[in-house]
């Protein structure tokens, strides 16, 4: 009586209500997918799992990568073991999550993340619908009708090598198409980050969003403003490391996911369509990602939020404020108006700041400025970040390629660079001279060691 209650309360999928769903199980013939494609670290997981006696399965994201002939960052395991079932058999593992309990296994360099089978139950929702509390452990069924898009919701049996679908997502995924597991909009009542999931997952794989579980995103954006912040940072971090962040941000947009809902991209998508900037910098990101080269979050942030902070230090400059003065105060005023939308670590914060402070010392190009600079840990960080200014036309290409040669060149030809620089006048900006102050006259009897 009360499973029915809640079946009927959350509007599960009617194969579940009803009776148990029949999956395809797809052979290897079919699908092409083999056991050494797999990392060694996944392999082994499910090998142990299944030797224990378990059912164990790589599952997800990865699944669908290598169906995709994509190589999978990271692979996941489903199985029927309890969480500490799965911890007792490996030595190098931990227990952690409160919503829902996971497993994660260290092999080697590698964290497998290894999650129970959950059951259709739910332990606890908010007034919204939002799922507060989830370890309830179930079927294999149970848990495919769970996930949140049928690509994803796919299980892939190393020992034979088979794949279950439950949702028809080998169908969809030939398709290229993005489907949400059941009711799209109560989907997003109980997670409201999904809607972040399928606009990332769209851009990423070049997929569209099915129309019932596109329409609901936008009536629902809303419940995004109620997540916390270091969550919804985390998923704009996922977004731009997917190596089609541009792409992400423009559908982010176009969902209704920006304006008065995602503070980030409220403040780094122009009214004015003028994002030429945010544009060269996250396509430089997306294809070191791609190249599988390592990426600053710091730069990544610095090159989102710049916009704002260089139309505040132009506005200042304009009003005579020197140009470090004047960038230290413009950033100091962005920080302070953005700081308790983003929960950016600290650890990202730094150096973004860092980035943005060096930029007025680039026209220091006189005696030893250019060799003290050169010092500074984040001199490299701060000259991509200035080339790539140059590329939008904020600072000469003339002045990025002086930095460029200095850079590398011997001691003799930095000498000459300087003194080049110098005869140009433009080794420094022009200073404003002081007016000399004559010397007041001192009043009949008035002297500093005078006494009353």
């Amino acid at each position: 009586m009360i499973r029915k209650l809640i079946r009927k309360v959350l509007e599960l999928p009617s194969g579940m209500a009803k009776g148990r769903t029949k999956p395809k199980v797809i052979p290897v013939s079919q699908h092409g997918v083999r056991r050494d494609q797999l990392s060694s670290a996944a392999l082994r997981v499910t090998n142990r799992l299944q030797e224990a006696g378990f059912s164990a399965y790589v599952v997800g994201g990865a699944v669908r990568d290598l169906l995709l002939d994509v190589s999978p960052k990271d692979f996941d395991v489903a199985t029927n073991a309890t969480p500490e079932q799965v911890h007792h058999l490996f030595r190098r593992s931990r227990i952690i999550g409160r919503r829902f309990r996971i497993v994660h296994v260290m092999m080697g360099p590698e964290t497998i993340e290894v999650t129970t089978f959950r059951g259709g139950g739910i332990d606890d929702l908010n007034e919204t619908g939002r799922i507060m509390a989830d370890n309830t452990f179930g079927s294999q069924e149970e848990d495919a009708h769970r996930r949140d898009f049928t690509v994803n919701a796919l299980f892939y049996d190393p020992s034979d090598e088979s794949i279950i679908d439950y949702h028809h997502g080998v169908k969809d995924l030939k398709a290229r198409r993005l489907v949400m597991i059941g009711q799209p909009a109560r989907r997003y009542q109980e997670d409201p980050v999904r809607m972040l999931r399928a606009v990332r997952l769209a851009a990423k794989l070049g997929f569209e969003i099915d129309e019932d579980t596109r329409r609901p995103i936008r009536a629902h954006a809303h419940l995004l403003q109620k997540e916390p912040p270091a969550r919804l940072f985390d998923e704009m971090l996922k977004l731009l490391m997917s190596g089609h962040a541009y792409a992400c941000l423009r559908k982010l947009r176009d969902e209704g996911l920006s304006r008065g809902v995602f503070p980030l991209l409220d403040a780094v998508m122009a009214d004015d369509g003028d994002d030429r900037f945010l544009q060269l910098g996250l396509e430089s990101t997306d294809a070191r990602i791609r190249a599988d080269k390592p990426v600053s979050v710091g730069f990544l942030l610095a090159t989102l939020l710049w916009g704002q902070v260089n139309r505040r230090w132009q506005e200042l400059i304009a009003q005579d404020e020197k140009s470090l003065h004047a960038l230290l105060q413009a950033i100091s005023d962005v920080e302070a108006e953005q700081d308790n939308d983003f929960a950016i670590p600290r650890r990202f914060s730094v150096t973004m700041r860092e980035i943005w402070t060096l930029q007025a010392r680039f026209d220091g190009r006189s005696g030893q400025r250019p060799y003290r600079f050169m010092e500074q840990p984040r001199f490299r960080a701060a000259y991509d970040f200035f080339a790539l200014r140059a590329e939008v036309g904020e600072v000469p290409r003339e002045l990025v390629q002086w930095w460029e040669d200095f850079q590398r060149g011997d001691a003799q030809d930095r000498e000459s660079l300087i003194s080049d620089a110098k005869n140009s006048g433009e080794a420094e900006p022009q200073k404003k001279r002081r007016r000399r102050r004559s010397p007041r006259r001192r009043a009949p009897g008035e002297g500093s060691g005078g006494s009353e």
